[in-house]
Parts: C-alpha cells; sequence; structure tokens
C-alpha cells in the first residue's frame, strides 16, 4: 500500500534498502512546523543525505499530503511518521522537529520511544495549551478557513525569520504559508490547542537530546529551551543567535553544525 503522506527519502543507496547499507550512519527523520512543508528542510536534507538517509514528510494538511479538515488528535500525526516509516522500513532514527514539529516529536517519542535514537528538538515547547492559547489557536483556525492564508502569511513573516533575514528564506517561508491549505492548518491548529502535556515525559526521555533555539524568537524564547534542557537527563542547549523561529533557514551553517556534532554522537551510540 502506497504511503498516506508524501515525503522525500534521500540518502547514500538509491534503493534505500535497509539490507545493505553504505553507511552506518543512523537516518534522520524531520518534521516540519506549522504552517509550513518538507521543504523547510532543505539546508539539512542537502547537507546530510550524502551521508545518511534523510527522510522529511509533508505532515497531514500539509504540502502534498491529504488534507483531513476534521479535528485531528495531535496523536495522530505521530502515527503517521510510523505508518510511513514501517513502509520505507526504517526501523530506528534520529527525530528532528520545529515547533508543532518538535512536539509531533515529542509524542512520537511518548508513543514509541524504542524507536528512537535521538531527539531534536527545535524552537518547540513542552506545555499544554493555556486556556487563552486554546482560545487563540481556534480564533485563528477560523480565520484561515473564513479568509484563507496570505493575510496570516503577511502578519506573521517576520516573527518566523527576522526582519534581517535574507530576503530568499522570507520568500520560501512566505511561499510555504501561503500553500498550505487552510482546512489542513486549521484541523492541525485544533489538534494542538488539545495537545498532551510533555513535560514529564521529557525528565524520562534516555536517549541524547539536542535543544535548538533562535535568540530572536518570540513564539518560543530562548526561556522555553532552557527549560527543556534542564527537563532532559541528557542534552545539548544551542542558541542560534540572530535567528527568530527557524533558524534552520536563516542560519543553516550553524544549525547544521551543531546538528553534524549530535548526529556523529547519535552514531556512535
Amino acid at each position: 500500500m502506497a504511503p498516506f503522506l508524501a515525503y522525500e527519502d534521500k540518502g547514500p543507496d538509491p534503493s534505500g534498502s535497509p539490507l545493505v547499507p553504505l553507511s552506518p550512519a543512523v537516518p534522520l527523520v524531520l518534521v516540519h512546523g506549522h504552517p509550513f512543508d518538507r521543504t523547510m528542510w532543505a539546508p539539512q536534507r542537502d547537507a546530510f543525505s550524502a551521508a545518511r538517509r534523510v527522510i522529511a514528510p509533508d505532515l497531514r494538511g500539509y504540502g502534498a499530503s491529504p488534507t483531513t479538515p476534521a479535528v485531528t488528535d495531535f496523536s495522530d500525526f505521530a502515527q503517521d511518521i510510523a505508518a510511513l516509516l514501517d513502509d520505507l522500513e526504517v526501523e530506528t532514527f534520529v527525530l528532528a522537529g520545529l515547533s508543532m514539529g518538535g512536539q509531533i516529536a515529542m509524542d512520537c517519542y511518548r508513543q514509541f520511544p524504542d524507536r528512537v535514537r535521538g531527539l531534536v528538538l527545535a524552537d518547540t515547547f513542552p506545555a499544554p495549551e493555556t486556556p487563552q492559547g486554546v482560545t487563540a489557536r481556534n480564533a485563528v483556525a477560523d480565520r484561515l478557513l473564513r479568509e484563507g492564508m496570505r493575510g496570516y502569511a503577511d502578519e506573521v513573516l517576520e516573527k518566523m525569520v527576522s526582519p534581517s533575514a535574507d530576503a530568499r528564506v522570507k520568500a520560501h517561508v512566505h511561499r510555504m504559508m501561503t500553500a498550505t491549505s487552510p482546512e489542513g492548518a486549521a484541523a492541525a491548529l485544533r489538534a494542538r490547542a488539545g495537545r498532551p502535556d510533555y513535560r514529564t515525559l521529557l525528565t524520562r526521555v534516555t536517549v541524547p537530546a539536542l535543544v535548538v533555539v533562535g535568540s530572536d524568537d518570540t513564539y518560543t524564547p530562548v526561556s522555553d529551551a532552557e527549560a527543556m534542557h534542564a527537563a532532559l537527563p541528557d542534552s545539548t542547549l544551542h542558541v542560534v543567535h540572530g535567528a527568530a523561529h527557524m533558524p534552520n533557514l536563516e542560519k543553516p551553517q550553524e544549525f547544521n553544525t551543531a546538528l553534524e556534532t549530535f548526529l556523529a554522537r547519535a552514531d556512535r551510540a
């Protein structure tokens, strides 16, 4: 059966066969945030796929994956990823997620921790939504269904990336947001409003973790990253100065250097 999610699967072995691996490197799975798609990971795909298998799905309702207008339970995102990796015969992997993708990565660890060899949490936070946040997310969901994505994209662009970001990066981020299905984005926002509390889970993580955050991120500030770093038993914190909510796109070289060091450790584990 064809995978439910659209995805990219790049690596040194064109066949993707797990039977005769050409490299001992652990596969890297990249989970995008809201309201983006798998192309937000292009700098990481290009940097790491020469030496390891890199898999980047479009979450349900985003990119080329099917849209589900009804409210999606947040755990369904993690189950979608597990099903895709089953189809691709990927048993264990390093899992990286940014923003909502980081929360989905936490849910993946909650549901199938034995498959996760390392956890990368970028510009995200583990706490459940506040009552005010629930109201706000549902209001934004209603707005996207009513108005579409462009007005929202125009408003939040320079919070997603810093005002000084390269114009090509801004254009890429804006293009991803405006191309997103309003129905898919709204469903994900409602699911995110009801997501679990992952704070206790982080204290029980038994694999190495990398926490990354842009110094100028106002959605998930450095203090959130510091709290996750303190909660995780074995983690490294890296602050990307001069970046906002998407340091992997704004400062890809610095982000990739931190990720490369972490992946080398996961390969040795």
